[in-house]
């Protein structure tokens, strides 16, 4: 599956507008991310999360809510 360009290397990733993780590896959530990505440019704003380590309880530790 493909990944976005920049956090390929990343499975989970955030929004911080909405405080959202999406699963990359899940391809409705994939898809849900990659369109809102698409639409509002959401990487050059600089919204986009990844964590370290690549772990949804990272994620949720950092007060992102599952899509």
């Amino acid at each position: 599956m493909a990944r976005i360009k920049r956090f390929e290397e990343h499975r989970y990733l955030g929004t911080r507008d909405d405080m959202r993780v999406y699963d990359c590896d899940d391809p409705v959530q994939f898809d849900e991310l990659y369109e809102r990505i698409e639409s509002e440019d959401l990487v050059d704003a600089k919204v986009i999360q990844s964590f370290a380590p690549d772990r949804l309880s990272d994620a949720r530790n950092r007060g992102f809510k599952a899509f």
